[in-house]
């Protein structure tokens, strides 16, 4: 017969604290915030450069924009679209 394993909420707090603990040794976590946001959704795109979804699917198309594309959503360089807007600006 199979023994039944019950999980309490101090295990799950145990776990907790050991999992952030290990992140937090490998360097994943609040540390790497900023990094996460390094892409960007489209809405943010399009809203820093002042453009309509459409210029934006254009823009993709010419390969003037570099995206990558994650479960249905695009996700955009941040570094790219600010060396793009630096580049309009001279």
């Amino acid at each position: 017969m199979a023994t039944l394993d019950l999980i309490t909420k101090e295990d799950l707090q145990q776990f907790k604290t050991e999992l952030f603990a290990e992140l937090k040794k490998l360097g994943i976590g609040r540390a790497n915030e900023q990094a996460s946001r390094q892409w960007i959704k489209s809405a943010e795109v399009r809203k820093l450069l002042n453009i309509s979804s459409g210029t934006l699917q254009t823009l993709r198309s010419a390969g003037v924009i570099t995206y990558t594309k994650v479960g249905g959503l695009l996700y955009y360089n941040q570094e790219d679209i600010h060396k793009m807007l630096e580049d309009k600006r001279s």
